[in-house]
C-alpha cells in the first residue's frame, strides 16, 4: 500500500525525535549522544539509533509501535538535556514531534468495525483526534503532537494510523 511506503520511507529518513527536539540538521549538531534522555524517559520510549543511519547515528529517537512517548508532565528528558538539543516546552500541547496519518483503506471504522482506540486514547483527547460522524477518526494537525500513542494502540496490522516525522 503507498502509505506503508511512505510509512517506511518517512521512519528510514526522520526518526521521531524527542519532545522539544530542535530542527533535524540542528539537531544532529548539537545532540552530543550522551543518551541522557534515554536514561531519564521513565516508560524507556527513547531509543538510540544504532549505525544504520549514518550521522545520526547515536541520536535519540522514539519507534512508537513499540513504546509511544507518553508526554510526561514535567519532560525529563529535555531536563536532562545538557546543549538545548532538546528545548524546553511549557505544555503538552506545544510538543510537535510528528503528524499521524490515517490509512482509511485498512482503518477498521471506515471498513465497517467499530474502533475508537486512537480517539479514545490519544492525550490531546477529542483536539488532535477527532469522530467524522461519531465513528471516522480524523487527525487534526493543527493539534496532533506526534506523540505515537494512536499509532502504538492501533489494533489493525499493519498500523492504520502512523507517525510521520515533522523533523526535515
Amino acid at each position: 500500500m503507498l502509505l506503508e511506503l511512505i510509512e517506511k520511507i518517512a521512519s528510514e529518513t526522520n526518526p521521531l525525535r524527542p519532545p522539544g527536539a530542535v530542527e533535524e540538521g540542528s539537531f544532529e549538531k548539537h545532540c552530543i549522544r550522551c543518551r541522557k534522555c534515554a536514561q531519564a524517559c521513565p516508560y524507556d520510549a527513547i531509543g538510540i539509533v544504532h549505525g544504520e543511519r549514518g550521522l545520526k547515528m547515536g541520536t535519540p529517537y522514539i519507534y512508537p509501535r513499540e513504546i509511544p512517548c507518553y508526554l510526561c508532565e514535567d519532560f525529563p528528558c529535555i531536563e536532562v538535556c545538557p546543549t538545548q538539543a532538546l528545548e524546553p516546552v511549557a505544555d503538552k500541547r506545544d510538543v510537535r514531534m510528528g503528524i499521524a496519518v490515517i490509512d482509511q483503506s485498512t482503518c477498521f471504522p471506515y471498513n465497517g468495525i467499530l474502533c475508537r482506540a486512537c480517539y479514545e486514547r490519544c492525550p490531546i483527547y477529542r483536539e488532535a483526534v477527532i469522530l467524522k460522524s461519531e465513528l471516522y477518526p480524523e487527525v487534526v494537525k493543527e493539534h496532533c503532537v506526534g506523540c505515537g500513542i494512536c499509532e502504538n494502540v492501533c489494533p489493525t496490522e499493519p498500523k492504520s494510523i502512523f507517525v510521520i516525522s515533522s523533523h526535515k
